[in-house]
């Protein structure tokens, strides 16, 4: 993708999250999916970062920033949508409107870094290493930085899955499951989808010491997704097998999101 094609999914950004999508409610109230994801990106961080200063790069509408502070922790936020910033905000969240790749923090000035959305809004891997080098930067040595990618499975999944097979196979298709390229007609502005493997090598290439890649919602959050109101038992089972296939290879794969759990090095 080009330097172009970069600035074209940063207005779409603006523009999706901005005027269209209210991602508040994506982890709340718009499908059972979300609070799964919610619940388990909340583990996976707290299981990492017992405490301390936190940044929050890309943290949406605050809603994880809020949930660590109430725990305890002290969290910056950053978001290049401005209307996320006010929601954040008006939820007792310090946040400010800033960019991954050219954070204006200080060198080791936080204990953990966590980014649950820039990674996959960016669409080079030069964007994406700059993005998490400038993590890495920001946080203490010994410090934790989490990097969250999406799924390039469970996006080839919903372009193809339920529908005829076109012959030949499209290009969009095979660039997708290939290459992690989105297609042209995803309104979602995605830059690039993971496999698990891709996202451990890009943080160790970033110069981090990556500990372990997971799946966070598991095999069941896209039925959740689909799936509307759903008993408690079903809740409780999606959570119970997203636990337990978080770091199988190739069934974490299946989550919808991946975060990858990596070290500064001293």
């Amino acid at each position: 993708m080009t330097c172009a094609d970069q600035q074209d999914i940063d207005a779409r950004i603006q523009t999706y999250y901005g005027e269209v999508f209210d991602e508040h409610v994506r982890l709340t109230t718009r499908s059972a999916q979300g609070p799964l994801e919610f619940q388990r990106t909340q583990e996976i961080i707290r299981a990492h970062v017992p405490g301390g200063r936190v940044l929050d790069i890309g943290g949406g509408a605050g809603i994880h920033s809020r949930a660590l502070m109430d725990a305890g922790y002290e969290v910056e936020m950053i978001d290049p949508v401005v209307r996320h910033v006010e929601q954040a905000q008006e939820a007792g969240v310090r946040a400010s409107v800033g960019d991954a790749r050219e954070l204006e923090h200080a060198d080791q000035s936080f204990d953990a870094a966590i980014l649950l959305g820039p990674l996959y809004h960016l669409a080079s891997r030069e964007d994406r290493l700059r993005a998490l080098r400038e993590a890495a930067r920001v946080v203490r040595a010994g410090g934790v930085v989490l990097a969250a990618g999406l799924s390039r499975y469970v996006a080839f999944g919903a372009a193809s899955l339920g529908r005829p097979v076109p012959t030949p196979i499209p290009g969009e298709w095979a660039a997708l499951i290939a290459d992690g390229t989105p297609g042209s007609q995803l309104r979602f502005p995605a830059g690039y989808f993971h496999t698990a493997e891709e996202l451990e090598d890009e943080v160790a290439d970033a110069g981090l010491d990556v500990l372990e890649v997971v799946g966070v919602e598991g095999p069941a959050g896209l039925f959740l997704e689909q799936a509307g109101e759903v008993s408690a038992e079903v809740r409780d089972a999606a959570l119970a097998i997203a636990r337990a296939a978080s770091a199988l290879p190739a069934i974490r794969d299946q989550s919808a999101h991946l975060i990858a759990v990596a070290h500064v090095p001293a």
